[in-house]
């Protein structure tokens, strides 16, 4: 890691929001959902899909898992009308997990069941360790109730994930893979970046032996030709999987992807509630901060 990297990774948390702001604003479509529904057209008109994401996590009270749930079920209508190739990300945090887990079901459920009624889809996303179990649980319940409508995500940092990919193999397993963002203790969570990598690519193939479809969430060139390689391996149709990337980040990389005739779908975030997200982001890949700081000063590329 660079010193750049290191300062950025441990200093971070305590930068004052206005210049967080400054370098994490391509991570983000904007304040409104009219902003990622534009974007989201943008991404399509390039061959791209979407996933829409309103920000925002670990509330404080029901009334606010009300209102994540209206703006939820607002987005899946919105795309549905605007006709927009893309589908929802949501955390179960936002929508009350903490305060009331059957509350937060009931919620889940309804928003998936609307996504359901427009063919549409909702991803359940995976956040800190003490949110598993539940987020599988409520998973693995509405599967089978909307099939074809929902899914979740599995992370390779986490020790338990080919043993949570056994657990689930009785029903449809449809997951996005990612490495996993959150600061997890050892006991949870691999800790060297080649361990995690490598049961990445242990768990993709565990998901394609058991026919899964995978959302393949890397920027992680290592991983991509790990990926390619399995897909070739196990014949993967085109529709049987697909390539996911975080807004603003290799683009190059993504354009490679897309050129090579996979799919690839673009995390498109948008919302006030931008800081916790933008900080999190930039401790994983400070070079954004990188880029970001050497076009404020009139620089080339690094």
């Amino acid at each position: 890691m660079s010193l750049f990297n290191f300062l950025v990774s441990k200093t971070i948390m305590h930068v004052p929001a206005p210049i967080v702001g400054h370098f994490a604003k391509g991570y983000i479509a904007g304040n409104a959902l009219e902003d990622a529904v534009a974007l989201s057209r943008d991404l399509n008109s390039q061959g791209l899909m979407a996933t829409i994401d309103i920000l925002g996590e670990f509330i404080k009270t029901m009334d606010q898992a009300r209102f994540f749930k209206d703006e939820c079920l607002k987005i899946l209508s919105t795309i549905h009308a605007e006709g927009l190739n893309g589908n929802l990300s949501l955390k179960p945090s936002q929508l009350g997990l903490s305060l009331d887990k059957a509350a937060c079901f009931e919620i889940l459920r309804e928003i998936v069941a609307h996504a359901a009624s427009l063919g549409s889809f909702v991803r359940i996303d995976m956040e800190d360790h003490p949110c598993t179990d539940d987020t599988l649980e409520f998973y693995r319940r509405m599967r089978n109730e909307f099939p074809g409508h929902v899914g979740t995500v599995l992370q390779s940092y986490m020790r338990r994930t080919p043993a949570d990919i056994e657990d689930l193999s009785d029903g449809e397993l449809n997951f996005r893979l990612c490495k996993g963002i959150y600061n997890e203790p050892r006991k949870q969570a691999y800790k060297d970046p080649d361990v995690v990598n490598r049961n990445f690519v242990h768990c993709l193939e565990k998901l394609f032996e058991k026919k899964a479809y995978v959302g393949i969430a890397t920027h992680d060139e290592k991983l991509v030709f790990e990926a390619l390689r399995l897909i070739d391996k196990y014949g993967m149709k085109r529709d049987e999987y697909e390539f996911q990337m975080l807004l603003g980040v290799d683009e190059e990389l993504r354009g490679i992807i897309l050129s090579g005739g996979h799919r690839l779908r673009v995390y498109v975030p948008f919302g006030k509630d931008w800081l916790p997200y933008s900080r999190r982001r930039l401790k994983e890949n400070p070079g954004i901060a990188r880029h970001a700081l050497r076009q404020m000063l009139g620089m080339g590329p690094a």
